[in-house]
């Protein structure tokens, strides 16, 4: 079986409001998990309530990456701050 190599370049990596995108996307977990909490009998009754722990779990996890994008954030200001280059972003050469 052949190696499999990419035919195109690899995209720039997209960049933006990463921390604020992760922060909304917690509240909207947790919104819907507070939302459907009160209709915790219908979901019961009707085999669904993995619905509130997928919203429960989809906050909880949003905490982690808050954690994590807020630490990727201050490393990325720290490494500007004190005039380290950032690593080259530009797609590896082709083997052509």
């Amino acid at each position: 079986m052949a190696k499999w190599t990419p035919k195109h370049e690899a995209p720039e990596p997209l960049e933006g409001p990463v921390v604020a995108t992760i922060i909304g996307g917690t509240i909207v977990w947790f919104a819907l998990f507070l939302v459907q909490l009160p209709f915790y009998g219908w979901f019961d009754d009707h085999g669904h309530t993995w619905w509130l722990w997928t919203c429960l779990a989809g906050g909880g996890l949003g905490f982690i990456g808050i954690w994590y994008v807020r630490r990727r954030e201050a490393a990325i200001q720290r490494a500007r701050a004190a005039g380290t280059p950032e690593p080259d972003r530009s797609p590896a050469p082709s083997a052509d």
